[in-house]
């Protein structure tokens, strides 16, 4: 059972999956690249059950830890620390951010495969990349509520699967597998499933700020287990990678 989640990267996302967890009762262990410093209003903000630490730090004390961090940085990620261990990859391929990834351009691994592929001793399961991170935080319900979401997994570890799924109903989610590492793409940018469904339809001829507002204080729209599978069946693997506009309310 999860106690502790270890959280490499702790921005939108990552902050998100932080205030869920310690929400649930669990203890969070936040890192970034800046050091512990930088995540001191976070950690004072989530309260007893959080602490700042090093990334691999981090590593060693999640029972399951959260790479959060831009695919860019996916090969700084601590290999010795994390071996052994589940690796949940939120990350997403954006060029205008990540740069060009030639593997990914050509389609010969998906993003998920190639940090296994750099987390050679590692179980990686792809989870929480497909929901912005408002949507990710205010969306999260009870088992049982009528109105839950579901978000997609992806792993070739059936039990590092199972240990994510669990972790998604403790924050409150349910989850759909849709395979293994090599299917990863039906959840990554510009597929069904991508953001879009968890989001109520974005009226026109808004301003940015308008836009942004509107992200900030508009509700989610559940998203079920079923809607999810199907979802997630349809889609057709076009060219690698996306936009972030979708995240951000641009």
């Amino acid at each position: 059972m999860v106690k502790t989640l270890g959280l490499i990267g702790s921005g939108m996302i990552g902050g998100a999956l932080a205030r869920l967890a310690v929400r649930a009762g669990l203890n969070v262990v936040l890192s970034n690249s800046r050091g512990p410093e930088t995540l001191a209003d976070l950690a004072a903000e989530l309260g007893a059950h959080a602490r700042a630490a090093t990334p691999a730090e981090a590593a060693l004390a999640g029972d399951l830890v959260v790479a959060t961090v831009p695919l860019s940085a996916y090969d700084r990620l601590p290999t010795a620390e994390l071996a052994g261990r589940t690796v949940i990859d939120t990350m997403n391929y954006y060029p205008e951010r990540d740069g060009r990834v030639a593997a990914l351009d050509a389609g010969e691994l998906t993003s998920s495969a190639l940090v296994q592929r750099h987390l050679a001793e590692s179980s990686v399961v792809k989870a929480f990349n497909n929901i912005d991170f408002q949507r990710l935080f205010t969306s999260a319900r009870p088992v049982g509520a009528p109105d839950r979401s579901a978000l997609p997994v992806a792993g070739d570890d059936p039990a590092a699967k199972a240990d994510v799924t669990g972790l998604l109903d403790v924050l409150g989610y349910d989850a759909v597998d849709i395979g293994t590492l090599a299917d990863s793409w039906r959840s990554e940018p510009g597929t069904p499933v991508y953001v879009t469904p968890y989001l109520a339809p974005r009226p026109e001829g808004m301003s940015q700020e308008e836009g942004q507002r509107w992200f900030f204080e508009t509700p989610g729209v559940p998203v079920s287990a079923a809607r999810v599978g199907e979802l997630a069946a349809t889609a057709v693997r076009g060219t690698a990678g996306g936009s972030r506009a979708a995240l951000s309310g641009g």
